[in-house]
């Protein structure tokens, strides 16, 4: 048999026939493109090709010029006029040719029957922020009556440096010294206060601040109360250190104490009394602190010895008067003992103060007389049960308590077991009407059951 011959790649016609004059399709010959034929056939092309056929592919391709160009340039598809740019700015309106401008929702023929717009609101009854005073406006704002209390803060601080000065001859002085230090920054932080509370900020509630700025004040005295603390552990190292010295270890540095001459009245003493009595009268110092944090023991006292913090300076104060009266050995054991006693005082008392003022930045309320109150409101016969309490304080002058009760009986007597829960709280917990303590707002919710 024949070998046959390898296939070749078939070639395509030419744009243009050699023979121009045929127009008529011929027939197809089914071997056609058979891979054995040498060359294809010559066949006409699928529409008749005219002198007025424009194609790319034909080296004479020369349209009829328009707009008047000349015959000269050569005319085809990619011939562009020149364009000028406009030197001055593009107007708005021809920037946005032939871009499609968005409209909303709300002005669209069918979203009004989809989308309809909120009901109006009313405004809220609180400002979402009020402005803080400046140093500037805080320093204008001040009375001549709050500019003399200030000035006396500073004077009791003055006191309070003349008696660490004085302190090198005797320890109960140094720790007096302290307690007047503690006192005097009671003191400027009662005029910064009064101050504040010439500022619509400090009171008015917003949604910034939904109490006001009233909360700063707790902050501040809960950093004095820590300080109070460290300066009690401080003066229990100071005594421990002297004790090592007494038993023989060699100190790092010198203790030379020199004591109040015999009958001698001790000037820093009495200063130390007359300015905390001052500062108690006039200024309302730690007023704020003595009725969050009551101690059974001294309540009973006057107004200015019921307050922890003036009770153990004035009592120091008092007993470093009498020290110059005993001899001088009974005087070193005094001193001692009186200032050890004044350390560990100042720590109890510190920590109560910021286990106090700690539960009340956290919302929290630590008085007594909580579980009184809740067993008296069970002991309601119109009271079915208790499902949630929470008593929280704010700040010095605002408590809150908020109940869920389940209770049964008319309308008329839910008011009246409404009106006597609240007064009971009120008076349990603020210490009634006119007692100047804590003011209480109690919020009730009653689930009415079906008997």
């Amino acid at each position: 048999m024949p070998i046959p011959l390898p296939p070749r790649t078939p070639t395509p016609p030419s744009a243009v026939d050699d023979a121009p004059n045929q127009h008529a399709f011929q027939a197809l010959d089914r071997d056609a493109l058979s891979p054995l034929v040498d060359t294809f056939p010559k066949s006409a092309s699928l529409e008749t090709a005219t002198k007025d056929h424009v194609s790319p592919t034909i080296p004479s391709f020369n349209p009829t010029p328009e707009n008047g160009a000349s015959d000269s340039d050569p005319a085809g598809p990619f011939n562009f006029s020149t364009t000028v740019m406009a030197k001055g700015p593009v107007p708005k309106s021809q920037q946005n040719i032939g871009q499609r401008r968005g409209h909303k929702y709300k002005h669209s023929s069918i979203s009004h029957q989809i989308f309809m717009e909120p009901p109006p609101r009313a405004p809220l009854a609180l400002p979402n922020s009020l402005p803080i005073p400046t140093f500037k406006e805080y320093r204008i704002s001040m009375s001549k009556e709050q500019k003399t209390r200030f000035w006396w803060s500073v004077c009791h601080m003055f006191v309070a440096a003349y008696t660490l000065w004085t302190a090198h001859g005797s320890l109960a002085m140094t720790a007096l010294s302290h307690l007047i230090l503690f006192d005097s920054l009671g003191a400027l932080l009662c005029v910064v206060v009064d101050v504040l509370s010439n500022f619509e900020v400090w009171k008015r509630s917003s949604v910034r601040h939904p109490f006001g700025l009233e909360r700063a004040e707790v902050l501040a005295g809960f950093a004095m109360c820590v300080l109070l603390l460290f300066m009690g552990l401080d003066l229990i190292s100071h005594n421990l250190q002297h004790l090592l010295e007494k038993a023989g270890h060699e100190p790092h540095h010198s203790h030379e104490h020199d004591r109040v001459s015999l009958g001698s009245v001790d000037v820093t003493a009495v200063l130390a009394i007359s300015s905390t009595l001052v500062s108690a009268m006039g200024l309302k110092n730690h007023a704020r602190i003595g009725k969050a944090m009551r101690f059974a023991y001294i309540e009973s006292l006057p107004s200015v010895l019921s307050n922890p913090s003036h009770f153990l300076t004035l009592s120091c104060s008092a007993l470093l008067l009498l020290l110059p009266l005993v001899s001088i050995r009974i005087y070193d054991w005094l001193d001692k003992l009186l200032s050890g006693t004044i350390a560990i005082s100042m720590c109890v008392l510190g920590t109560r103060l910021v286990k106090t003022l700690g539960s009340m930045l956290l919302m929290s309320y630590s008085g007594q007389g909580v579980a009184d109150v809740i067993k008296d409101i069970e002991a309601e016969p119109s009271v079915f049960g208790i499902d949630d309490v929470r008593f929280w304080q704010v700040h010095y002058g605002l408590c809150m308590a908020n109940l869920k009760l389940r209770v049964a009986g008319s309308d008329e007597n839910l008011a009246r077991l409404r009106e006597k829960i609240s007064s009971l709280i009120r008076n349990r917990l603020g210490g009634g009407y006119g007692s100047g303590g804590q003011k209480w707002e109690v919020s009730l919710q009653f689930t009415v059951e079906r008997t």
